[in-house]
């Protein structure tokens, strides 16, 4: 398995143009199965788990054209209704085709997904929610069949506002009969982004961005143009990289309103920080400042950041306390770093981080996808040569990270 070789001690500096988002691609690839008939996307990110859905939806029946970041999906020929097992427990957010699937087919089967080992991440609220739209459920054999023999709007209330199951939900109700509402939803940018694309496939949802959507099904939904959203986790990863390097960076391709939570605490760890229209340009001090942090879901501080933030706390001035609401196994990586010089406390979901002046190179092994990018730059913020090995976990959510990486002045390569 490869690796990344780092070299660190060089202050990040220049311009870094983010890549479409992981979040919006990967529901919106789902929803193309929606329409029968072709979907044009751009600014799809090249990126591990992009491919691997790519992957399924040939499997399912589609044809699928790609050129760089933009992708065609031909879907008039959907055959399949399972969703093979080796790949659910590759990626877990495979799990969004079920609503899909289920709104073309009326039957879809599937296994338990996989993905990253960050905590329980149940899909009960997504059959919960299926079961509210008419659908029966059965589990045998490890697998999860759904049939129906029509989809009906009802009321949807959310246990948790949980981006998966709003998703899988909307993704069911397009094509239902009647209206569906989803109360306690989630909020976050990419299901925005999931409205918009599939209003202008025909679709009827509204309220995407408040605690309730609407779905007012259609019968049938159209060819769709649309261009995937900018990466709001990969855009503070890389604010937190010139932050911890004592750098000097400038982000094009960003909505900086989605990422107002990370802009604020880094503003509090002593950043200089200008927002224009869709740049960020960020001046670290020589020091970071440390601060505290406590994941929310959206509007609040994103659990995805926790882990980069955390490695940047690990180098500031003072102590950090760090609560992570979402995922109850979300601090493998602090081990790591303890590796590298760290000084972390963890007590259930709390982590104490004493601030030291500087970490030293040394081996160590991603846990997964966001830990793994944590590591990276913590290796650019040593002196010595630091090896991040298991960067299949890294490779799944950032696209040609070492290359920006090292557009930016960056010593990095892979093994």
């Amino acid at each position: 398995m490869s690796s990344y070789i780092i070299q660190g001690g060089k202050k990040l500096e220049g311009v870094v143009k983010v890549s479409g988002s992981k979040n919006a691609s990967l529901p919106i690839l789902a929803a193309s199965i929606l329409n029968g008939g072709t979907t044009k996307l751009y600014n799809v990110p090249n990126i591990h788990d992009a491919q691997k859905m790519l992957e399924i939806l040939k499997l399912l029946g589609c044809k699928v054209k790609k050129k760089e970041n933009k992708v065609i999906i031909d879907s008039s020929n959907l055959k399949n209704y399972e969703i093979p097992e080796n790949l659910m427990r590759e990626m877990r957010s495979s799990v969004i085709l079920a609503g899909s699937i289920i709104g073309r087919n009326k039957k879809a089967t599937f296994s338990y997904p996989g993905g990253c080992d960050i905590g329980a991440r149940p899909i009960d609220l997504h059959l919960k929610a299926f079961e509210k739209l008419g659908i029966s459920i059965k589990e045998e054999g490890g697998k999860i069949e759904c049939t129906c023999d029509k989809i009906k709007g009802t009321k949807i209330d959310l246990d948790f506002p949980s981006v998966g199951a709003t998703e899988n939900a909307i993704l069911a109700a397009c094509l239902a009969e009647g209206e569906t509402i989803i109360t306690n939803a989630a909020r976050e940018p990419e299901i925005m982004d999931l409205e918009k694309f599939l209003n202008r496939m025909g679709a009827r949802v509204e309220g995407a961005g408040t605690n309730q959507i609407k779905i007012t099904g259609v019968k049938k939904l159209k060819n769709v143009e649309y261009n995937i959203m900018p990466d709001r986790i990969e855009a503070g990863t890389f604010l937190v990289a010139g932050a911890m390097t004592s750098g000097k960076i400038e982000l094009i391709n960003v909505v900086p309103e989605h990422i107002e939570p990370i802009i604020n605490k880094l503003q509090e760890a002593n950043c200089k920080i200008e927002v224009e229209n869709n740049k960020i340009n960020l001046i670290a001090p020589k020091r970071l400042k440390a601060v505290d942090i406590k994941t929310m879901p959206y509007p609040g501080f994103p659990t995805d950041m926790q882990a980069v933030f955390g490695a940047a706390m690990t180098i500031s001035k003072g102590t950090s306390v760090i609560v992570e609401n979402i995922f109850e196994n979300r601090y493998k990586y602090m081990q790591e770093l303890v590796r590298m010089g760290a000084k972390v406390t963890i007590e259930g979901r709390t982590a104490v981080v004493k601030g030291v002046k500087k970490l030293h190179a040394a081996n160590v092994k991603s846990t997964d996808l966001r830990g793994g990018a944590a590591l990276v730059l913590a290796g650019l913020a040593t002196n010595g040569i630091t090896e991040v090995e298991e960067i299949q976990y890294i490779l799944r959510g950032y696209e040609n990270l070492e290359k920006k990486l090292t557009n930016l002045g960056a010593k990095i390569y892979l093994k």
